[in-house]
């Protein structure tokens, strides 16, 4: 079974784990937080267990860090949906590996009984692929989006095509992906292999 909870991308003098926004979090993170190792120039990566992190958190991350922002919500490592901010307020958002954001996001219709007989039509296979191509015409904008975060954060972003290429990838962990993705927006790398659960 795959990781599912958030990854968490910013840049602090301090560990993430000691931002204030943490504070409320019972009995403090203890096992359910691990740091990936930092990159250079304070950023880090904190992964969270599901049920840590809350919508809110992002604003209030940007504006106690005093910089840009992110983080992805992973389901069982086999998709994500990263959302961006930077200090002015400009959001972003972008799923890492389609083809499982598309069945994840397919509307099942009303008068299904059995959700693994839908499941498994022609019906719903049709439904899939409207819903992958949906996505990936979305994949320009949110890699645009994704790189004037960057440049927002002070990091040079490798080309349109790129950040493009690994949006429409189909990575097996998605939290490989996350961290190939971060460094292509170009966010230093860190020494060290990142260690996942």
């Amino acid at each position: 079974m795959g990781f599912s909870g958030h990854l968490v991308f910013a840049r602090s003098a301090r560990p993430l784990r000691e931002a204030p926004l943490f504070a409320d979090v019972d009995a403090g993170l203890g096992d359910e937080a691990r740091e990936w190792p930092p990159r250079p120039g304070g950023w880090q990566t904190l992964q969270l267990e599901h049920g840590i992190w809350a919508d809110e958190y992002l604003p209030a991350l940007v504006e106690w860090s005093g910089a840009p922002a992110c983080v992805a919500d992973v389901s069982d490592s086999s998709l994500a949906l990263v959302t961006g901010l930077d200090t002015g307020g400009q959001r972003w958002q972008a799923w890492l590996h389609l083809v499982n954001a598309a069945a994840l996001l397919v509307e099942e219709p009303e008068d299904v009984d059995d959700s693994s007989l839908w499941a498994c039509s022609p019906a719903f296979e049709r439904a899939l692929r409207r819903q992958r191509a949906e996505l990936d015409a979305e994949v320009p904008a949110d890699a645009e989006g994704a790189r004037t975060w960057a440049l927002a954060a002070g990091v040079r972003p490798a080309p349109q095509s790129r950040i493009e290429e690994l949006l429409r990838s189909e990575e097996i962990f998605v939290e490989e992906l996350f961290d190939v993705l971060v460094d292509a927006l170009g966010f230093p790398a860190s020494d060290r292999c990142v260690g996942r659960s």
